[in-house]
């Protein structure tokens, strides 16, 4: 049997665009490399800070961020995310810069999440910033402009520790914020039937506020779950490539 080469590392099919920060990433959270079922290949891109990205529009990263994408394309993986939802700003331009496919923002996936739903439910976003969460993001990831958003600005602990990019997080205090905010949601539109967190720092949250409102929720996890799937397509090395049929 032979094989073929060119690539500098195997195995990692996904490549993550790190925020540089330095606040607390604990199992699920996108940047904790035991989330991931599957290998993946971080770069950090310096200077992109959370309040930059979030607050501030990215502005000034694109370039950046594109250099970072190569750099990890060079290094063998076969498509690129980033860490966080607000950088579906750059999608289109990543797209076009990288040369492979590219899923930015866990926001990408609410036209998907709505074609599941029943009639008369649409999904709503609960993000990190509702402040900050512009029609502008909403379009560059094709969110229709009236999707519910709830963020979770004015809980005792998440969003400040994250967008502060403190050392310390009170994971309970921070999951309280989580589902507190995710209710509130629902409860102010009784059509979501679905919630699509944005940030990817709240996937360790997700099973608590399934929970709490009884919704599908879904994160960066359930859509970089699914990219890698087409990446790397699981093999069941099914026998039938003589064209012998097999009794099962």
């Amino acid at each position: 049997m032979k094989v073929q080469g060119a690539k500098s590392v195997y195995g990692a099919s996904v490549g993550i665009l790190m925020l540089e920060a330095r606040f607390p990433r604990i199992p699920g959270d996108m940047g904790n490399g035991q989330t991931w079922p599957f290998p993946v290949q971080y770069k950090v891109v310096k200077q992109a800070s959370p309040d930059t990205v979030v607050r501030n529009g990215a502005t000034g990263l694109l370039e950046s961020f594109i250099k970072a994408g190569q750099e990890l394309i060079d290094q063998g993986v076969d498509g690129i995310t980033t860490n966080c939802g607000f950088l579906a700003l750059m999608q289109d331009e990543l797209q076009q810069a990288l040369p492979v496919p590219v899923a930015t923002s866990s926001l990408m996936q609410v036209p998907m999440v709505e074609a599941l739903l029943p009639k008369g439910k649409k999904a709503g976003i609960l993000t990190i910033s509702s402040s900050t969460l512009t029609d502008e993001h909403l379009k560059a990831a094709n969110v229709p402009l009236d999707t519910p958003i709830q963020g979770t600005d004015a809980g005792k602990e998440f969003t400040r520790a994250i967008l502060d990019n403190e050392e310390f997080l009170d994971v309970e205090l921070a999951r309280e914020d989580n589902v507190r905010f995710a209710r509130e949601l629902v409860q102010k539109n009784p059509d979501v039937g679905a919630i699509i967190l944005e940030c990817t720092n709240m996937v360790p949250y997700a099973a608590d506020i399934r929970a709490a409102t009884g919704l599908p929720v879904f994160s960066i996890y359930s859509f970089v779950t699914w990219f890698q799937s087409g990446l790397t397509p699981r093999s069941f090395n099914t026998p039938f490539l003589d064209g012998t049929p097999i009794r099962y």
